[in-house]
């Protein structure tokens, strides 16, 4: 449905509410993105990042109003965004909150049709204007993101708000079209060792005309370099032709990457999942920069002695 239609993905997110007198001030000082440039109702992805310039958690940030901001992240690290942010609080007159939240996810080649028509949404025009919708007390979160769009639905029962022509799928169809988007997800792609150029997050997330603020100098200094990192996120498709033992893809998402023929390891997979857009088993990794789009790996899975996979590395995104 994904791929022709529109579906339907329900899962949670963890909501971080900022709010007083210094809420703006205070996260214009935190977040990688211009917050202060949000008028009231706008929304754009961010970074908290270590002062070493580390990611600690991809967020998107919300301006509620003057002096309030939603910052949702990745079920399950909102307690990793509520500590970060209230290490640096210092005595910024700011009350900093914790609320999980549902969330549902609708994406799929014929959504902005189906949005349209079921909920009156033109997505097209939140996302010039950079700024969310409402409806029955639930936030509709415009998306575009390496060629997929669609809402996410944050509210008290969002599946009450899933128009007809939608289809319910589930986490495999999903993080399919994730792979296959080549979108980094917190806890896969994202840590505390990632720096946001690997994984392609710079356009996205940062600003380079806001003033400083936590971890600034790190990724300052890489974009003046040109972005030259070490490993770059990228695709991996299996060529089953080439492959000689069995592959499952919990197999392929533990995988590292070799040289053809070679001890010398290039990558490590994070992700995988059963594509239909790409025939089979594909998966996102990092991959050392020396190894460019449509070169030929070995996969190996640590403890593996017999039998060989064999994956071509594909740029971003693979679809």
């Amino acid at each position: 449905m994904l791929r022709e239609g529109a579906g339907a993905y329900l899962t949670n997110r963890d909501v971080v509410t900022v709010k007083g007198a210094d809420a703006e001030s205070y996260l214009q000082g935190q977040c990688s993105q211009d917050v202060a440039a949000l008028a009231v109702g706008g929304q754009t992805d961010t970074l908290l990042c270590s002062p070493e310039g580390k990611v600690v958690v991809l967020s998107r940030v919300v301006r509620i109003d003057d002096a309030v901001f939603d910052l949702d992240v990745a079920h399950g690290f909102g307690d990793i965004a509520l500590e970060r942010l209230n290490r640096f609080k210092l005595r910024s007159k700011v009350d900093i909150t914790l609320a999980p939240r549902p969330e549902v996810r609708i994406r799929g080649a014929g959504v902005d049709l189906v949005l349209r028509r079921g909920l009156g949404i033109d997505v097209e025009d939140l996302v010039r204007q950079g700024r969310i919708g409402q409806l029955r007390g639930c936030r509709l979160m415009p998306v575009r993101w390496n060629g997929t769009g669609g809402v996410d639905i944050i509210g008290p029962e969002p599946g009450s708000l899933v128009p007809d022509g939608c289809e319910w799928c589930d986490v495999e169809a999903w993080e399919a079209l994730r792979v296959e988007a080549g979108i980094p997800e917190m806890g896969s792609e994202l840590d505390g060792r990632t720096i946001a150029a690997e994984a392609g997050l710079v356009e996205r997330t940062v600003s380079f005309t806001k003033g400083c603020y936590t971890g600034q100098e790190l990724v300052a200094r890489l974009e003046a370099r040109g972005n030259r990192v070490a490993r770059r996120l990228r695709g991996v498709v299996l060529d089953a032709a080439a492959t000689t033992a069995p592959l499952s893809v919990e197999d392929l998402r533990e995988s590292t990457l070799y040289a053809v023929d070679s001890e010398k390891r290039v990558g490590e997979c994070t992700s995988s999942a059963w594509c239909p857009g790409l025939g089979g088993p594909a998966a996102l990794a990092y991959v050392h920069r020396s190894v460019g789009p449509t070169t030929v790996v070995t996969l190996r899975r640590e403890g593996q002695t017999s039998g060989r996979w064999r994956g071509q590395v594909r740029a971003l995104p693979m679809s």
